[in-house]
C-alpha cells in the first residue's frame, strides 16, 4: 500500500494514503524494540515525546519506528489500532480517500503531564488521554479534595467569605425614622 510520510497541520509530519483504502483494511504495522515499561521510563525519563505502545499483556512496550509511529492522534480518527498475536496493527475503520491523512486515537493513559490535542476535529476532546483515563484522573481530584474533614472545608470557606469582605466595603442602609 502507497504510504507518504510528509508535513501534517495536526504535528509536525504525518503518514498519508495515496490510494483510497477500504474500511477493514490492514494499514500498516505499529513496528520497534519491544522493551519492559521500567525501560520505556528510563529510556524516556524528561522526555516530552514518544513513541512508545503498551501492549495488552501491561509488560510490554513497543519503542515505535517506521510509518507506523508517524501516524498522528485525532479524536475523529479514521484507523484504530487491534493487537493480533502479539503485532500491532493499525485498520481503517472507514473507507479512507486518497491523499488523506491517517489517524488514530492515541487514547493515553497511565500519566497526568498535559498531552494537548491539535487535531481540530469537531469531536475534539482537547487531549490525547482517553475519555476513561480523564474521568480517572476526574475522581482522583475530587477524591483529593473530599480528604478535607468537614471543619476544615467549612474553615477554609468562612475564610474565603471573610477575606472577600475584607476586600468589599459593606453598605449599611440608614434607618428612616
Amino acid at each position: 500500500m502507497p504510504l507518504v510520510v510528509r508535513p501534517s497541520p495536526i504535528h509536525s509530519v504525518g503518514v498519508y494514503t495515496s490510494t483510497p483504502i477500504r474500511k477493514g483494511t490492514r494499514v500498516v504495522e505499529y513496528e520497534g524494540e519491544r522493551i519492559t515499561a521500567e525501560e520505556a521510563d528510563r529510556r524516556y525519563e524528561g522526555v516530552s515525546r514518544t513513541y512508545l505502545y503498551g501492549l495488552d499483556d501491561g509488560k510490554t512496550v513497543i519503542d515505535g519506528h517506521g510509518l507506523g509511529a508517524y501516524l498522528n492522534h485525532s479524536c475523529n480518527p479514521n484507523c484504530e489500532v487491534d493487537e493480533i498475536k502479539g503485532r500491532v496493527w493499525l485498520f481503517a475503520i472507514r473507507d479512507i480517500a486518497a491523499e488523506e491523512e491517517l489517524v488514530w486515537d492515541y487514547n493515553l493513559y497511565d500519566d497526568d503531564d498535559p498531552a494537548p490535542c491539535h487535531c481540530r476535529s469537531r469531536q475534539c476532546r482537547g487531549t490525547m488521554y482517553s475519555r476513561e483515563w480523564m474521568a480517572k484522573m476526574r475522581r482522583r481530584e475530587a477524591r483529593k479534595k473530599n480528604k478535607n474533614p468537614p471543619w476544615r472545608r467549612n474553615e477554609t470557606a468562612a475564610g474565603k467569605q471573610n477575606s472577600a469582605a475584607k476586600r468589599r466595603p459593606l453598605r449599611k442602609s440608614k434607618a428612616v425614622p
